[in-house]
Order: structure tokens, then sequence, then C-alpha cells
């Protein structure tokens, strides 16, 4: 599924065939769109679109091209219209100081306006910004955005602006621009921006993506734009449109996330297991603590998996697709040890390579004679040793059980004994001392390091 967050099916370019449009949009996997007002008449045809077609769904509100025109009526109107339950946002709103096509202090006492309206109503805000990084981001820091949130539509702005509208909370919506050969400025600052906080749009009729640049832009290419991210944040393109369709799902309302928590979830070309949502960690930075989701599953299950039962959710996968199997999830596998060993056979069987990331307390939960059982089971290890002190080590990680930091330790160098490949994991966390970590790797433990982003999971 994928979700187009802005488009403006309104408009002539699609009078003629817009059925044709919608039935591309739904082979492409486009399964819903959000069509866009800019002024109170689109607004209203944006309305009647939405209530003629399930998938699609709209935002009434004031262009900054077109406030100029806008009236006290319309304005009445536009609240009436927010009371439809397809209306799930108030824009475009926002500032234009390319073209100036109303005058700059006309467009900042309309945007402050409608900023007003969204936080009455809550709903969230479609903000276009062109030329106005500082101007715009001032107002929405002095004004305030909707408990509801907002989104930066079509986000062309630098890596300042950005860093403002993430520290608000606000969304990245990015669309063909990406793919053009002259956007390399906007592919770094998108780059470094968590791929939970961005969405996916077309802004059709406009900005069709390459290699479809100069047609007329619609919902079925938002694959193209789908594809130009996922190889610039190193995942697939099926993963892209899962995360920014949970992103939509979560500012727009427009359909319930995943409920039930996932066994077995893919995220780029490897499958992992969510065998338990236990561990003998309590890490202060922990994405457990502020959401259910990593990149777009729901890892919270209600109750643990057998081992016949993941088994039986890996049979539905196509392994084809996937290099290795991973324990992972949301939790501490090594606190299911006879699980672990009983898929790892029956992944194993299949010829596919077998990995466990770990807290390493698998010693202190498991004792010291299970260690020769994972010969032959387990191809690889990732064992987060996150800090290079015990004392940060406790004050960050909160381990349950005494004697973690070193036990841990203990557990990677005994590893290497039975598991082919021992790696070892430092949170690139301000303040901690990442050439520290990558000597007690080397010198102590004789382990590879990598290094993990502090804010980023999966």
């Amino acid at each position: 599924m994928i979700i187009d967050t802005h488009a403006h099916l309104d408009m002539e370019q699609f009078r003629d065939d817009l059925p044709s449009v919608l039935a591309r949009a739904r082979d492409a996997g486009v399964r819903y769109i959000i069509t866009i007002g800019s002024d109170i008449k689109s607004s209203r045809a944006a309305r009647d679109i939405a209530a003629a077609h399930e998938e699609i769904f709209f935002s009434p509100g004031f262009h900054p091209h077109d406030v100029k025109s806008a009236t006290e009526a319309d304005y009445g109107e536009m609240e009436e219209l927010l009371k439809y339950p397809k209306a799930v946002a108030v824009g475009e709103i926002g500032l234009d100081y390319h073209y100036d096509y109303s005058p700059r202090d006309t467009q900042t006492e309309h945007f402050k306006r409608q900023l007003a309206v969204a936080k009455k109503v809550n709903k969230p805000v479609i903000i276009h910004s062109r030329e106005a990084e500082t101007e715009t981001m001032d107002i929405i820091a002095s004004a305030g955005l909707p408990e509801a949130g907002g989104t930066l539509h079509c986000f062309s702005g630098g890596p300042g602006m950005a860093r403002r509208a993430l520290e608000l909370g606000m969304y990245l919506s990015v669309g063909g621009t990406l793919t053009f050969n002259n956007s390399g400025a906007l592919r770094d600052v998108i780059k470094t921006a968590p791929i939970e906080k961005l969405l996916l749009e077309t802004d059709c009729p406009y900005l069709a993506p390459k290699p479809l640049r100069g047609k007329r832009n619609e919902p079925s290419y938002l694959k193209y734009i789908a594809e130009a991210l996922a190889q610039l944040k190193g995942l697939s393109p099926e993963d892209v449109m899962r995360i920014t369709s949970l992103n939509a799902s979560l500012l727009f309302g427009i359909c319930e996330p995943p409920k039930d928590g996932a066994i077995v979830y893919p995220i780029r070309d490897s499958l992992y297991l969510n065998i338990t949502n236990r561990c003998t960690n309590a890490c202060v930075f922990c994405v457990r603590n502020s959401t259910d989701f990593v990149k777009g599953h729901n890892l919270r299950i209600r109750n643990e998996p057998t081992a016949r039962e993941i088994i039986s959710a890996m049979e539905r996968a196509d392994f084809t697709r996937y290099r290795e199997v991973v324990f992972c999830g949301y939790g501490e596998p090594f606190l299911r040890l006879d699980v672990i060993k009983e898929v790892a056979r029956a992944v194993k069987a299949r010829g596919v390579k077998v990995r466990i990331n770990t807290n390493g307390h698998a010693l202190l939960i498991n004792g010291d004679r299970f260690m020769p059982e994972l010969k032959g089971l387990i191809d690889a290890v990732s064992v987060s040793l996150n800090f290079p002190t015990e004392a940060e080590y406790e004050k960050y990680c909160r381990p349950q059980r005494e004697g973690a930091y070193k036990s841990l330790k203990e557990f990677v160098r005994r590893a290497k004994e039975y598991i082919p490949e021992v790696g070892v994991t430092a949170l690139a966390m301000p303040g901690v001392d990442i050439e520290e970590c990558q000597r007690i790797a080397k010198d102590e433990l004789g382990a590879d390091l990598r290094v993990r982003k502090y804010d980023e999971v999966g």
C-alpha cells in the first residue's frame, strides 16, 4: 500500500479521464489519495471528488497565491467543509515569495488565520513554502501548530528549515523533485531526515518524476518517488511504501495502523523474527518507550509465539528475497533459547543465514553451558555494547541483573568459539566515546564494531 498525500485532482488536466487515472493508481498500489484545495472553489470540488470515491480524502484551504481573494464567507464555508468526515487537514496554506501573486503582508495574515482555524478544529496543516523559509518557520513557531501536527508539502528547503520543522514534530513531504538531476541539495537534506517523519506526494498534475518529467503527473507515478527515496535511504521500495503510509495514517487519520504485533517482518533484504517483548535491560533510549512501530511494523505482541507459530508464519515468506533471518524484535531473543534453536534449525534447513541481535546477557539468562548448542545453528551475532564504561552502561541501559556489562563482554569472547561472525555495536549518543568503544571491540574483544545512529532503529 502507498498513500499520495498531496494531489490536485480537481484541476482541468484530469477533467476528461479521472476514472482512468484512479484505476491506474490502484493498479500501482496507491490505496489512498488526498486531494487538496487552494481556494474555496477547488476546496468544494475536492470535497465532491472525495465523496464520490472511497479511496480519496480532501483538505480545504487557501493557497498563498489565492489568499488575496479569500472572503469572510469563504472562511465560514471552509469551516463547514472541515466538518465532513473525509476532510483530513487544512491546506494548502503558507507563503510563496517566488511569485508574490498575493501581497506578502496578506499572505502572512491569512497563513496565521488558517493556522488558527486548524488549531480550532485540531486538524493537521499542509504548508506550502517557497523562498520564504525563515518567515514560514518563524510564523509556525510563534503561532503554533495544531495538536494534530502538520507537514511541509513538496519540501524544498535547506537543512536549517528541515531541522526546525523536525524539532516541532512536523513531517516533510517529498515529491517528484527528489528525482530531478539538479536536486542534489534536497537529497542531502532528505537523506539525513528520519524516514519516520517523511511522506510521499505527487503534487499532480505538476512535478512529474523522472523518467516522466514534462508529462502530466498522476498518482500512479508515486512509485518512482518511492524508488528514489528507497535508494537514498538504503531501504527497499516496499519498506518506503510501508513506512510512509504508516506516517500518513498517523498524521491524517486516514486508516487504522496495524493493531496486531508482527511475528515475522521484512526490512530491506532481511527477514526479522519478533519472538518476545521481554528484555533484561530497560534502556532509556529504547524505541519501545515511545512507539510500537519500527520501520512501519507494529512489534508490540500480546502473546509470545511458539516455535511452531513462528515457523508457520515464516512459511508464508518468499525466502528467495532474503539473505538472512534475524532474531531481533522488541525484546531479548536469548530469553527464549529453546525457541531460537528450534526455529534456527528450520531456517538452516532452507539454507538461509541466521543472525541474532542481542543485548549480550545470554550467559546471565541461560548459564554458561549452552554455547556449544549454537554451533552450526547461528551464523552471526550482533551484541549491543553501546557504551565504553560500565558506569555509562548501568546509567543508560539499566540492566536488571548484576554484572551485565562484564557478562556481555564474556559472551562476545565465548561466542567467537561457536559462531562464525561476532560483532558489537555502539550507540552514537551525544557524549559517547566511540573511539574508546572501537578500542574495546578490537583490543579486548577481538570483534568488529558497528556504530548505530542514536535516533534511528531498524
